[in-house]
């Protein structure tokens, strides 16, 4: 059995968040497991790959040791949910340089747009199984 895709997102994040609900709705073969980039699960992940621990600006999808970002990530991301969301990923053949360029002017207003948390979520019982443990090891 393939080990589960890991999304790191900004807990902080109202738009981020709100993402993650849509994601765990729809990934129905639960494929993902999630973790805020600020847990120590996900600081313990970005340190695994060599990335800083400051680290926001994006979703961060480790699928199969790799890492993605951006707009890269979140067409991955599509790809693995059910009904008809698995389309979105033929956009992967446009320039990543305009994809990513759209994904990063939304980031860049995101807070402005969508608001920021005080606190990073908190994932439900029920969803609690789909997030990372926070002594989560690689």
């Amino acid at each position: 059995m393939a080990s589960p895709s890991i999304l790191l997102f900004d807990g902080h994040c109202s738009l981020c968040n709100a993402s993650v609900d849509f994601v765990l709705k729809r990934d129905a073969k639960k494929k993902l497991l999630f973790a805020a980039i600020q847990s120590p699960a996900g600081q313990h992940v970005l340190k695994h790959y060599g990335l800083p621990t400051t680290y926001l600006d994006t979703l961060v999808l480790v699928e199969n040791g790799n890492v993605y970002f951006g707009s890269t990530a979140a067409l991955r991301i599509a790809r693995l949910l059910r009904r008809g969301w698995p389309l979105f990923y033929t956009l992967i053949i446009l320039p990543k340089g305009i994809r990513d360029r759209i994904y990063q002017w939304i980031g860049a207003n995101r807070y402005a747009w969508f608001g920021q948390r005080e606190s990073c979520r908190m994932p439900t019982p029920a969803e609690r199984e789909r997030f990372l443990p926070e002594n989560y090891l690689l």
